[in-house]
């Protein structure tokens, strides 16, 4: 076979088109994976509009995140992989020679890119045309460093949600949470906020307080713990004294902000307020507009604010293992799994704001492995 289908955006904020391209071959250090099961994210919707400030690919552009699938094919001088192996591609791209990648600081490289889904600089470009193809694809290479293996107890549906699980896991991480931990978690109904939710329950907190619009969705967040997680809605009053009022007066140890676009300011603002002495804030949304900050309550409570993005390898490692052991348990994760050709109609469903227990994929292989 010579060829494969992809999905590709021929034009910003065009559906995507599936079309038939070369099928790619691995090269040196890297390996050829026959894509099962790839997400598709709320935020795709944005990103392909051409609205904002991301580096789309060079069009036309095979697109697609967070594939999962079986290895089929190895590039010369590959050992630790070999054909069959079940992994889940890490689409984060970095030089390998900047600062910060020689720093080991990979997440900060200042050529950083998604493959199949946008660069974040101009010099994006160099990495986006290396690896050309997204997980909308029949397959895709990748180097080896990008791949996690998957034991079987893990999906590949569930692997493919793995971005926005990583993400709230270096969040969390960031922000100290272990046994004990009282989290305060804004956007919780969203997929970054129930998959915090999931992995603070595994990590050991004793209090998750959950802040979201969707009241079917809060209920469901709710009813994860009864003894350790409590929800509200973002109109039920201020959220700083609802916060402290369950905590016994003192605040959450720490804030996980999923704000989307569109949330005002003041949320988040009162989120902030929320923190006990000594807490922290970690922002991983897609919030635009400025928000207020109290410097001299900073300074006197000891209090931080700060940003993550995506996971490690090592951190993609861990959730893995996570989830293979139960700590991280998905079950409750619903998959609503379309073929390659509806592709656009699974665009549809992620912009429906279905939750965050709804696990949109696409199966690029579905009709080949269906006759298997």
């Amino acid at each position: 076979m010579t060829t494969m289908r992809a999905a590709r955006l021929h034009t910003p904020g065009a559906a995507l088109q599936i079309d038939d391209v070369p099928r790619p071959v691995p090269a040196p250090g890297d390996v050829l994976v026959e894509v099962h099961a790839c997400g598709v994210v709320p935020n795709m919707n944005a990103v392909f509009s051409g609205k904002y400030w991301h580096q789309l690919p060079p069009f036309p552009a095979a697109v697609g995140l967070d594939a999962a699938g079986v290895v089929v094919e190895c590039g010369s001088g590959v050992t630790e992989f070999r054909p069959g192996d079940r992994v889940y591609v890490n689409p984060w791209l970095s030089c390998g020679a900047c600062y910060y990648c020689r720093t080991e600081s990979p997440l900060s490289c200042t050529s950083a890119a998604f493959a199949g889904y946008f660069g974040f600089f101009e010099t994006s470009r160099e990495l986006l045309l290396r690896y050309p193809y997204g997980g909308l694809s029949e397959f895709v290479t990748a180097a080896t460093h990008r791949l996690v293996r998957l034991p079987d107890a893990v999906s590949f549906d569930h692997a493919a949600r793995m971005g926005y699980i990583g993400t709230s896991y270096s969040a969390l991480k960031a922000g100290g949470v272990g046994p004990g931990s009282r989290v305060g978690l804004l956007g919780v109904t969203g997929t970054l906020g129930v998959a915090a939710t999931l992995l603070a329950l595994g990590m050991g907190a004793s209090t998750i307080l959950g802040i979201g619009r969707n009241r079917e969705v809060l209920e469901q967040v709710a009813n994860l713990s009864a003894e350790r997680v409590e929800t509200t809605t973002l109109d039920s009053g201020p959220l700083d004294e609802w916060l402290r009022d369950r905590t016994g007066g003192l605040g959450v140890d720490v804030a996980i902000d999923c704000s989307g676009r569109g949330t005002e300011p003041e949320v988040n603002e009162a989120l902030v307020r929320g923190l006990k002495r000594g807490g922290k804030c970690v922002y991983i949304g897609a919030q635009t507009s400025p928000i207020a900050i109290e410097p001299t309550r900073f300074v006197m409570d000891r209090l931080s604010f700060s940003g993550s993005m995506w996971f490690s390898d090592a951190e993609a490692h861990d959730l893995i293992a996570m989830a293979a052991a139960g700590a991280l348990d998905l079950s409750t994760i619903t998959t609503h799994a379309f073929p390659l050709e509806e592709v656009n109609d699974a665009l549809e469903a992620v912009a429906s704001k279905l939750g965050g227990f709804t696990n949109v994929v696409v199966h690029p292989r579905r009709r080949e492995l269906a006759l298997d």
